[in-house]
């Protein structure tokens, strides 16, 4: 079975199929990629390369109604604080990259309407980021993690690693923690609260990936 026979009905056909080639191209280098590095599936029964296909499948399946986010770590011991890192990290990482879609949106959107629109709104990007990174763990599906060694403790002795954590989002339901985040940090902006219609416009919409 192959990654372009996995589409749902609802996506155009043509378009599956050219997802379906795109994506199953990255799985195999991904698949190289990760075995070159050493790498090693961390906390689960799947093989590497199942858990790496299974996540593939999933963003093939859910098409632009998800995204995917990575959490990174290195430099530790402790693998559970490790894998804990990795997850802070991808809501951190999340966290950012809605904070700078509406700080775009913002920029672009409402600097005619208002002298100074960045600062204005400096209080709020700060209390919203923070908020989302705080309210989008509820919403951040794990697809799998992956460890490897990169050396010894100095003092100790005792291994070192580093993860990478694999997340799966639900754009619908991260919509939602950003509308919360923003329910919640408009209250730090005057301003925020004068053009709060068309920032939760910006919110709802979410944000294209790098």
């Amino acid at each position: 079975m192959t990654l372009c026979l996995l589409a749902p009905v609802s996506v155009d056909a043509q378009s599956n199929r050219d997802l379906g080639k795109v994506l199953k191209k990255e799985y195999k280098q991904k698949k190289k990629e990760l075995k070159k590095g050493k790498w090693e599936i961390y906390g689960s029964s799947f093989s590497l390369e199942t858990a790496l296909y299974r996540h593939y499948e999933k963003l093939l399946v859910g098409g632009e109604a998800v995204s995917e986010v990575l959490g990174a770590a290195s430099n530790f011991n402790s693998k559970n604080i490790g894998h804990q890192m990795a997850v802070n990290n991808a809501c951190n990482i999340y966290a950012r990259r809605a904070g700078s879609t509406v700080r775009g949106r913002i920029v672009s959107d409402l600097a005619a309407d208002a002298e100074n629109i960045d600062t204005e709104f400096d209080k709020f990007y700060a209390a919203y980021e923070s908020t989302v990174e705080k309210e989008i763990k509820g919403e951040m599906s794990e697809s799998f993690s992956i460890i490897r060694e990169i050396g010894k403790d100095k003092q100790s002795g005792k291994p070192m690693y580093e993860m990478q954590t694999f997340f799966i989002v639900d754009e619908n339901a991260a919509s939602r923690a950003r509308i919360r985040a923003f329910e919640a940090a408009k209250a730090e902006s005057e301003a925020a609260q004068k053009y709060a219609e068309q920032v939760s416009g910006f919110i709802k919409e979410g944000f294209e990936e790098d």
